[in-house]
C-alpha cells in the first residue's frame, strides 16, 4: 500500500538484512502515516542467511536465498538506495554514503551485518575467502565448485557450529558433483563445538566423521598460500579453497559514531534502541547488552 500522507519523517534503514527486508514487508502492510521509509544497500538484492548452507549444499540456487530488495521497496512504497554507508552523523542525523550526498534521518537503524575475515594472517586476503559477507562467498564459492577439480581439497577455519555446517555442507555439494574431496576443520581451540549441548555434539561429530571431514583442534593457521594453510604446529595443508568461520569482526565505520560499542558492535537494549534513542541497530552488528548471544545468525 502506498503512503500517500505529506511526509513529515524520514526512517531510514542503513543495511538490507532479513531484519530490515521484515520491517519492509510490515510496513507494506501497516505504513506509518507521515513517515517516508528509505533502505540503503550497496546492492539489489541481499542474502538469506538461513539459506546460505543450502546454497553451498547444492540443495538451492542462488536467485533462490536472495531477498530482492527492489520489489520489495516497490512493495512497501519505500525509496531504495543503491550505495553503500560509510558513516552516521548522529549531531547532523545524517547518514554517510560512498557515492553520493548524506542523507538525513529522523529515526534510524543498522542492520549491516559483521566481518569473518582474517586479515592479520599472511595470504589470506589474496588466497581465502570469508564467509561473511554472505554474497562474497557464495560467489566464490560457486566458482570454486565450476573449476570441476576431482580431487578438491577444502581447508575451514573454525570450529563452532558455522564451521562444522559449513565443512558438511562443501563436502556433500563436492561428493555430489563427483568428487572426491579432503575437507579438513581447523579450530584453534581444544575442542569443536564448545557451546550446544553434548546429545547434538556427539550427533555432529559423528557426521563429520561419516562425512570423511577431518578435524585439527588446538592449531591456528599462520599463513596461507595458493596452495596451503600453514599451521602453528608446522603442518601443511594443501587447500584449493580455503574458507574462514573464525570468529567476528565488526564493520570499522561503526567506531567513528560515537554510539556507545561493545567490541566494536552497537550496544543496544530491549528496544534495540542504541546510546542515541534515535538509532538502532538490529542482527549481528548490534550487541544485545539484556541479553549477550554469540554471532551466529538467527536467534
Amino acid at each position: 500500500m502506498q503512503n500517500d500522507s505529506p511526509v513529515v519523517r524520514d526512517v531510514v534503514l542503513v543495511g538490507g538484512g532479513h531484519a530490515h527486508a521484515l520491517v519492509a514487508r510490515m510496513w507494506a502492510m501497516a505504513p506509518l502515516p507521515g513517515a517516508r521509509l528509505t533502505l540503503i544497500n550497496p546492492g539489489p538484492a541481499a542474502p538469506y542467511t538461513g539459506m546460505l548452507p543450502g546454497l553451498i549444499a547444492g540443495h538451492y540456487r542462488r536467485d533462490e536465498i536472495m531477498i530482492d530488495l527492489v520489489r520489495l521497496a516497490r512493495f512497501a512504497g519505500a525509496r531504495l538506495i543503491l550505495d553503500r554507508a560509510l558513516g552516521l552523523d548522529t549531531a547532523a542525523r545524517q547518514v554517510l554514503l560512498q557515492g553520493r550526498p548524506p542523507l538525513r534521518y529522523d529515526v534510524a537503524s543498522i542492520d549491516i551485518g559483521i566481518g569473518s575475515g582474517l586479515p592479520d594472517v599472511p595470504g589470506f586476503a589474496d588466497h581465502a575467502t570469508a564467509a561473511k559477507p554472505l554474497g562474497d562467498y557464495a560467489a566464490a564459492w560457486e566458482r570454486f565448485v565450476a573449476r570441476g577439480l576431482a580431487f578438491p581439497r577444502v581447508v575451514v577455519i573454525g570450529g563452532g557450529i558455522g564451521g562444522v555446517e559449513l565443512a558438511l555442507a562443501s563436502a556433500h555439494r563436492l561428493r555430489s558433483a563427483g568428487a572426491r574431496p579432503k575437507v579438513t576443520l581447523v579450530e584453534r581451540a581444544g575442542a569443536i563445538l564448545p557451546h550446544i549441548g553434548a546429545g547434538a555434539r556427539r550427533a555432529l561429530l559423528a557426521r563429520l566423521a561419516q562425512e570423511g571431514v577431518a578435524v585439527i583442534t588446538g592449531e591456528t593457521a599462520m599463513q596461507i598460500t595458493p596452495t596451503e594453510v600453514a599451521l602453528t604446529n608446522g603442518q601443511r595443508l594443501g587447500a584449493d579453497f580455503v574458507l574462514s568461520v573464525a570468529g567476528s569482526r565488526p564493520q570499522g565505520w561503526l567506531a567513528e559514531t560515537g554510539l556507545t560499542l561493545e567490541g566494536g558492535f552497537v550496544a543496544v537494549g530491549p528496544t534495540l534502541q542504541s546510546s542515541d534513542p534515535l538509532v538502532f541497530a538490529a542482527g549481528d552488528c548490534a550487541h544485545l547488552t539484556h541479553a549477550p548471544r554469540p554471532k551466529a545468525g538467527v536467534f
